[in-house]
């Protein structure tokens, strides 16, 4: 039987191992490319935190996952990060770290909120849907963040980048095209994939090893 004390430690022995992955991840991840910004695999961890340890174990990820983004920007690392934070600094912490933390906080609510209502007997159906929820949330609060603050720059990247942008005729078709759609299907498809499969088999371990 788990005593209170065993799953506390059990919970941050998970939580640290999904950190690490969130941190590894997204430095990967500028290393693979869907259209002009970098693929990110970096929600799958923080969806398999906010579905097995709850919202705020999730949002909790999804506030590193903003933290390494916002310094990726602040320190070069990402060209996009960097121009978006040297247009304006201010909104592009904000954006960074309300997007990524929204995402992790509901899917962990969808997966708790829908746990209840099925008594607990549609696991993976909880966790499918807790995987679409958090790319929307991460990639509408990105597109709400670019339309309010950052439309200007983006009107000037198809002719100050010509060799990435060129194709796009205007600053909505960057956005919805290039930055959000190519991105947003990717790791949504990727996403929806990879984190219930990953999930389900943590959930069975657990159950066998009675941990």
């Amino acid at each position: 039987m788990q005593t209170p004390t065993r799953n506390k430690i059990s919970n941050l022995v998970q939580l640290a191992i999904l950190t690490a992955l969130v941190v590894v991840l997204q430095a990967l991840g500028s290393f693979i490319t869907i259209g002009p910004l970098p693929m990110s695999f970096v929600l799958i961890p923080i969806v398999i935190g906010a579905c097995l340890l709850g919202a705020k174990h999730g949002a909790f990820l999804g506030f590193v996952f903003g933290l390494i983004t916002m310094f990726m920007g602040i320190l070069g690392r990402d060209w996009f990060s960097s121009l978006l934070f040297q247009a304006k600094p201010l909104w592009f912490i904000v954006v960074c770290l309300l997007k990524a933390t929204a995402a992790g906080l509901v899917a962990g609510l969808v997966y708790s909120l829908l746990g209840k209502a099925f008594g607990g007997k549609k696991k993976l159906l909880q966790t499918v849907l807790a995987s679409i929820a958090a790319p929307i949330v991460n990639t509408g609060i990105f597109v709400l963040g670019m339309l309010l603050f950052f439309f200007n720059t983006l009107e000037t990247l198809p002719s100050s980048y010509p060799d990435i942008f060129g194709t796009y005729q205007n600053a909505f078709q960057l956005l919805f095209l290039g930055l959000a759609g190519l991105n947003f299907v990717g790791e949504f498809v990727v996403n929806l994939v990879l984190s219930p499969a990953i999930v389900r088999i943590i959930d069975i371990v657990k159950r066998k090893l009675h941990f």
